[in-house]
């Protein structure tokens, strides 16, 4: 682990961890059907063609997974939740929302999901920023470095840190419109399936954080699995 930093630019990491060395190849491209782990508190990144799926499977039961889409063809382009409510209507997507881009276009849709739908859209990926916030001194694994450093890992660069559609985070908001932190509700095995509704790649981080219960009340994060499909 190199020194952390503050970079004075948003598509540059504050630190590198495993995820920048061990992508699932080159350049992203799976071999459709295998299974794919995204190792406790890493990213990956895998390029998903138009009308293919993507499985995501929480493995344990207790991970969060933040995911981003990028359109493959435009990187500024990318699954976007400011537009996304909107035009859902709500804060967490159904199976068969569509999923929009920044652009207001599908850029997926929600074809599957197995657990009872308690998603978050609401919180932005944990960073270095945030860890000095929770009292953590030093370096910590985040879901913002692992975005770029899993896109760095194929030869991606990332424009921004969008805000990602957070799989399996309880973020319940109250009636008072304040929100907790809790643990995941669903249960082990539990995917969500994502169909590309343009060529894509899609980004997962097996969410690092183990201050707050967000991985479960044992605050041990682990890793979740994924794999593509026609």
């Amino acid at each position: 682990m190199k020194p952390y930093r503050h970079p004075r630019l948003n598509c540059e990491p504050c630190g590198i961890n495993g995820t920048l060395t061990n992508p699932i190849s080159p350049d992203g491209h799976p071999e459709l059907g295998k299974i794919y782990d995204v190792p406790a508190r890493q990213g990956r990144a895998v390029r998903v063609s138009k009308g293919q799926s993507i499985r995501i499977v929480n493995t344990h039961g207790t991970q969060v997974c933040d995911t981003w889409a990028f359109s493959a063809d435009n990187h500024h382009e990318f699954m976007s939740w400011e537009h996304g409510r909107p035009a859902l209507n709500r804060i967490t997507p159904r199976t068969g929302d569509i999923l929009a881009s920044n652009r207001r276009r599908p850029i997926m849709t929600m074809i599957e999901d197995s657990s009872i739908g308690v998603h978050d859209t609401l919180m932005a990926a944990c960073d270095l920023y945030r860890y000095e916030t929770l009292g953590h001194h030093g370096y910590h694994d985040n879901c913002a470095d692992n975005l770029r450093l899993a896109l760095s890992a194929i030869g991606v660069s990332t424009p921004e840190v969008p805000q990602p559609l957070n799989l399996w985070m309880n973020i319940p908001v109250r009636q008072d419109l304040s929100v907790e932190w809790l643990a995941p509700v669903c249960k082990a095995g539990d995917h969500v399936t994502l169909r590309a509704e343009m060529d894509c790649i899609v980004v997962m981080s097996a969410c690092p954080q183990d201050i707050l219960p967000i991985n479960g009340d044992a605050l041990n994060p682990v890793e979740v699995h994924f794999s593509v499909h026609d």
